[in-house]
């Protein structure tokens, strides 16, 4: 797949093109992705393994256990922790007698193994033609995903058998020569999961018609024989249970993404619930069958399939998180005419496949239905309303380039160290801005609250000797005004409630309208200030693990009043909703005082008028204020904070150079141009 037939080019240029640093900058990154492979799944096969039994592989135990598969005499589905087929309990047995005498290992490494095969294959079935680059990446970079993705490790953490069904589906319709191995394949994949039929009309719709009789004939066979071996079983499966529903837990339970699911969630039941179930999920399965179809017949298989796979998500009963595959196929789908745009699809899928729910949305109840269901709604995307580019579209593969502002000449000869973080001049795609400023601020809570152990409590003893520490220094620098401030304001009642009001209300407020407006009016400073306070941020959470910091409201032996949330009982303190989220000795830096600061200074920089920006600089006046007057911080935590803002500045600096003046591209690009006939793509 590497070679100049699928990249586009003639044999002889790539050849000539590819010595030289690119190559070597191109293998390089080659292993370091196989590395990170490989790291990822000795960590996963490590946590898996390196769990107490019992704990591990808790559905492989419904095979192996003692009343499991291989050792139940009744029906399979007296635990109701089996949720597989008929079939699927028939052919597993025997595969599963290793798995019992190697306790698990034998299975795990199985799990491995399919993993890699399935981002082989995915890899492999990139629709044509490839660039060299992408087809010596495609394979670690698939592998990655499938390791970080929730269904994955799910599928390892239980012991379940759901890569099987999917990887199957892949060989049938991806990688096997012939319709009836194709239709083999895929029938087994529908007898261990039934929705899988929804293959049978692309199969037969794409002119696979012998393949589509194939796999219903498999699925009737390996049905039939279930049946026949195991009766009650298969009509406790089919007819008692209605396809598994009611299996391995309650329906409307967060974990089924299914359609079904989403519906029982928002309180609907009965027969109102069944024929909008009915309604919606055939409307959905007929619309994303008709695109799958399309894009089968304009040469994208691979994208064909992940939209199939992402219809039977929502039209099945019950879809189980380790079930969930199919969404993360459709990665491979390409959106938007703007270079910068197609990085927004891909994000947003590999965010939904590999974080919890709670990470992409806040926490607040108005988002709970979009939270709770946010796998099956980017499944109901994939299927039905993301416009995935056609090949023969002139912007497959050649999307409207990305304009640059012009470089700004450095005082110093190796400023920029990373030119290729050049200053873009358009403006960023605001939903994939939003999803990372989002997961960012997620990952910084967690890494926060984790500086301490997890708990708000955690390291309270280092925490206060810090405290000490810092009080005895601003002694000895004169500047231990914290108690005579705090007191002072205290007993002036509107102040304190100004300050209250301030410290509580502009932490976020300010900085997310300055990011706003920078973003819709001054993109090319957006980028500038979003990586000086990210780097700010990324400082400040180093000072927070190495530096846990009683704040002066949290030392019971100096008389700090807490304005904000009254006196606390340090053996169950209460400081609002956020009790058992916020991480209260991360003190030192104060990103209340550097996040201000940064507000500041971003604001007397790009504002066109001197009162802007005077008003601008009173914000971090206020804060501090605010932040010593309530008790919430030490001065030096200020000057810690104002530490971390200029550092980074600094780094912004050093890194991209310094910030762009010009809102001028580098090369005016005609947005209205036409396609070149030599260059576009056959469909």
């Amino acid at each position: 797949m590497a070679n100049a037939e699928h990249s586009g080019r003639p044999a002889g240029v790539l050849a000539a093109g590819t010595v030289g640093p690119a190559t070597a900058r191109l293998r390089a990154a080659r292993l370091g992705l196989w590395l990170a492979a490989a790291i990822l799944a000795i960590r996963q096969i490590a946590v898996v393994l390196g769990t107490p039994k019992g704990e591990r592989l808790t559905d492989l135990e419904t095979w192996v256990g003692p009343h499991g598969v291989l050792h139940v005499e009744g029906s399979l589905y007296e635990s109701t922790r089996f949720t597989g087929t008929p079939f699927s309990g028939l052919v597993l047995k025997p595969l599963t007698r290793s798995a019992e005498q190697a306790l698990g290992w034998g299975w795990t490494f199985g799990t491995l193994l399919l993993v890699v095969l399935l981002g082989l294959v995915a890899a492999r079935a990139l629709p044509k033609p490839v660039s060299r680059r992408t087809s010596l990446i495609a394979a670690p970079v698939a592998i990655c995903l499938l390791m970080l993705s929730l269904p994955v490790r799910n599928a390892f953490w239980l012991g379940q058998t759901s890569i099987i069904p999917v990887l199957l589906v892949l060989l049938g319709c991806l990688a096997v020569r012939g319709e009836r191995a194709g239709g083999l394949l895929i029938g087994v994949a529908a007898a261990f999961q039934p929705t899988v039929l929804l293959f049978a009309p692309l199969l037969w719709f794409t002119g696979r018609r012998r393949a589509a009789a194939w796999l219903g004939a498999t699925f009737a066979t390996c049905t039939a024989l279930a049946w026949a071996a195991m009766p009650s079983d298969s009509h406790t499966y089919w007819v008692h249970h209605l396809a598994g529903v009611g299996l391995g837990g309650r329906a409307d339970d967060l974990a089924n993404q299914s359609l079904h699911g989403a519906l029982l969630r928002l309180g609907l039941s009965g027969p109102l619930e069944i024929v909008l179930f009915l309604a919606v999920g055939s409307a959905v399965a007929g619309l994303g069958l008709r695109r799958a179809v399309r894009y089968a017949r304009d040469g994208q298989l691979l994208l064909a399939v992940a939209v199939t796979g992402c219809a039977a998500v929502v039209v099945a009963p019950t879809a189980w998180q380790h079930q969930l595959l199919w969404v993360l196929l459709a990665v491979v789908g390409r959106v938007g005419r703007r270079a910068s745009d197609r990085l927004v699809w891909p994000v947003a899928v590999v965010l939904v496949m590999t974080l919890p729910a709670k990470m992409i949305l806040p926490n607040m109840t108005f988002l709970h239905p979009l939270r709770d269901n946010v796998v099956l709604l980017a499944a109901i995307a994939a299927a039905t309303a993301v416009p995935f580019l056609s090949r023969t579209s002139p912007y497959y593969r050649s999307p409207l380039p990305t304009e640059y502002a012009p470089a700004v000449p450095a005082r110093w000869k190796h400023i920029p160290l990373l030119p290729f973080l050049r200053r873009v001049l358009g403006r960023p795609n605001l939903l994939l801005e939003l999803l990372l400023i989002r997961v960012t601020y997620a990952a910084y809570s967690q890494v926060r609250l984790a500086a301490t152990g997890g708990t708000i409590s955690g390291g309270r003893e280092r925490a206060e000797r810090h405290g000490e520490q810092i009080l005895s220094l601003e002694r000895a620098l004169g500047i231990d005004i914290e108690r005579a401030v705090n007191h002072a304001v205290v007993k002036i009642d509107w102040l304190r409630q100004f300050f209250d009001f301030y410290y509580t209300s502009f932490h976020f407020v300010v900085p997310l309208t300055v990011l706003g407006v920078l973003c819709w009016r001054r993109p090319v400073d957006y980028r500038w200030a979003r990586s000086t306070l990210g780097l700010t941020t990324l400082l400040a959470l180093v000072g927070f693990w190495l530096y846990p910091l009683a704040p002066p409201r949290l030392m019971p032996d100096h008389g700090i009043i807490d304005t904000v949330h009254g006196v606390q009982d340090f053996s169950q303190p209460d400081y609002g909703t956020l009790t058992a989220l916020t991480n209260q000795y991360a003190a030192m830096p104060s990103l209340h005082f550097g996040w201000s600061l940064w507000c500041g200074v971003v604001i007397a920089i790009v504002a066109p008028k001197a009162w802007m920006k005077a008003l601008g600089l009173l914000h971090p006046f206020f804060t501090l204020s605010a932040i010593v007057a309530t008790g919430n911080h030490w001065v030096l935590d200020a000057a810690g904070g104002a530490l971390v803002v200029g550092a980074g500045f600094g780094l912004a600096y050093v890194f991209q150079g310094p910030r762009a003046r010009e809102a001028k591209p580098v090369a005016a690009v005609d947005t209205q141009r036409q396609p070149d006939p030599e260059k576009t793509p056959s469909g």
